[in-house]
C-alpha cells in the first residue's frame, strides 16, 4: 500500500485546519448546551 509523504507547509496547514474545525465543534457543543439549559430553565418564554 502507498502512503503519501507530506511535507512540512503540508502539515502545518493540516495541523491549522484540524485545530479550526476542533474549535468550530467545541464551540457546537456548548452553543448546544447553553441552548438546552436556557429551554430547560425555561427563561425563554
Amino acid at each position: 500500500m502507498e502512503t503519501v509523504k507530506l511535507n512540512d507547509s503540508q502539515k502545518k496547514s493540516r495541523r491549522g485546519r484540524n485545530i479550526a474545525l476542533g474549535i468550530v465543534l467545541a464551540a457546537l457543543v456548548v452553543l448546544f448546551y447553553v441552548v438546552t439549559l436556557v429551554k430547560i430553565s425555561g427563561v425563554a418564554q
